[in-house]
């Protein structure tokens, strides 16, 4: 039984967590890193075109603070029940701005009758 590279998810998460995490966009890059398999430059470009932002912009915790308060795409520092703890709504954006399939996003469809 085969369980693929190990070390593979867990080193890009590392160099994404890297870049800010849910802080910033880290885990949008790390998302379109798994998969399209981009690599991170490539992913950090793509990020940045869909945000309409800069790399510089995507990197920098006050601005993505507000992009991703704005835009609806989750918070790291939100108080437990705030108005911000969005989860699956924050998904579905990044699912959709970043055009990927997010599969708790599909399954959620799935099992509500919305596909």
């Amino acid at each position: 039984m085969g369980v693929g590279d190990p070390l593979g998810q867990e080193a890009t998460h590392g160099i994404c967590a890297s870049m800010g995490g849910v802080r910033t966009t880290g885990d949008m890059v790390m998302r379109l890193q798994i998969a399209k398999k981009m690599r991170i430059d490539e992913a950090k470009k793509y990020v940045a075109e869909k945000l309409g932002l800069t790399i510089e912009e995507i990197c920098d915790v006050v601005t993505m603070a507000e992009v991703r308060e704005e835009r609806g795409f989750g918070l790291a520092n939100f108080e437990p029940y705030a108005e911000s703890n969005i989860g699956m709504e924050a998904k579905f954006r990044i699912a959709e701005i970043l055009d990927i399939k997010i599969n708790s996003v599909e399954r959620f469809k799935e099992r509500a009758g919305l596909k």
